[in-house]
């Protein structure tokens, strides 16, 4: 596995993000960051952007089979997780410093799945994820998550799909909202206009400024 670490934004502010992004995040990140602090009030953070090698293999949490292509799903998050701990953020929080995990699709599924594994991230901001995932719901009913503010969206075609997997996006989010409010997490679903493929960046720095302005 081969990662690179891009930063934007001020590195020593009290805020700090963390996304997991591929070459085609890359082309809207510097947006991104301009809608960050527009939507958050003007707020100083920085964002340390995470190049993944291998989207499917580096943010899956566990092996399942492909529902759209032929390259499947290889569990290699734990491998990504343990990087991100030991090079993109200090193993212990600093004083005063807020660190908020978060991305798009596989890479907001990502950030919730490591939500369940360590209390390091002070909030997830999982943006249209890919809460389709395989087992992922019944996942989070039976583990506690660390942080204690989640943010979700979905876009309100997203579940109009072919694909009889990807299609249950819109009945997962539902449910993992509902098993987020039971356990007392600080969270929202908001929902958003259009299909899977619209206003990414907007909606991750959505995301992101909901749980800063907390």
């Amino acid at each position: 596995m081969n990662f690179e670490v891009l930063t934007y934004g001020n590195p020593m502010a009290a805020t700090q993000l963390v996304q997991m992004v591929d070459d085609h995040d890359m082309g809207f990140l510097e947006n991104e960051v301009a809608l960050i602090r527009e939507l958050s009030g003007g707020q100083d953070f920085g964002l340390q952007a995470v190049r993944v090698e291998n989207w499917n293999r580096d943010l899956s949490p566990w092996a399942a089979p492909a529902v759209f292509g032929n390259e499947d799903f290889c569990g290699g998050a734990q491998d990504t997780l343990a990087f991100l701990l030991q090079h993109a953020v200090s193993a212990e929080a600093e004083p005063g410093v807020k660190t908020f995990l978060g991305g798009y699709s596989l890479a907001g599924l990502f950030a919730l799945w490591a939500g369940y594994q360590t209390d390091r991230f002070d909030g997830i901001a999982a943006a249209s994820p890919s809460i389709w995932f395989p087992g992922f719901v019944d996942y989070m009913r039976g583990n506690e998550m660390k942080p204690g503010k989640v943010y979700l969206s979905l876009g309100d075609r997203e579940e109009r799909t072919r694909n009889p997997v990807m299609a249950q996006v819109g009945n997962a989010i539902r449910q993992g909202y509902d098993v987020l409010q039971a356990s007392g997490i600080e969270s929202v679903l908001e929902w958003n206009k259009g299909n899977h493929f619209k206003d990414a960046d907007l909606r991750t720095a959505k995301a992101f400024a909901w749980l800063m302005k907390q």
